[in-house]
C-alpha cells in the first residue's frame, strides 16, 4: 500500500466534508502527495489528524513552532486499508468523532 495521501487520509477528508459545520482538509507530507501539507492549512487547522506516530514526528520537524497552538492527534491507523474501504471508514469514525466538536448549528 502506499502512504502518499491516497488512502486513508482522502477516505477521511470524503466522509468528513459531508457533516454541516465542519471544514475538513486533507494533505500528505511526501514530496510526492497528490496535496503537500503546507504552511497555510496548518495555520488554518484548529485541530490535525495524523494516521500514524511518524507523521506527527514529520509535522513537528517541518511545522514545529506553527503547531504550538494547534491539537495534534495520532489516529494509529495503519496502511493497511483502500480508498473508502467499509473498515477503514468505522475505523476513522470510532477513532475522529470523539475530537470534534459538535457540528455548529445555522
Amino acid at each position: 500500500m502506499c502512504s502518499r495521501n491516497r488512502l486513508r487520509s482522502p477516505t477521511a477528508q470524503q466522509i468528513f466534508a459531508k457533516v454541516p459545520g465542519w471544514e475538513v482538509d486533507s494533505a500528505g507530507l511526501a514530496p510526492d502527495a497528490e496535496q503537500v501539507v503546507s504552511r497555510e492549512e496548518v495555520e488554518w487547522a484548529d485541530l490535525i489528524f495524523v494516521m500514524e506516530r511518524r507523521h506527527r514526528s514529520q509535522l513537528q520537524r517541518r511545522f514545529g513552532s506553527l503547531l504550538r497552538e494547534k491539537r495534534l492527534v495520532v489516529l494509529a491507523i495503519p496502511d493497511d486499508y483502500d480508498f473508502m474501504q467499509k473498515e477503514l471508514v468505522e475505523l476513522l469514525h470510532q477513532r475522529v468523532v470523539p475530537y470534534l466538536p459538535s457540528p455548529k448549528q445555522k
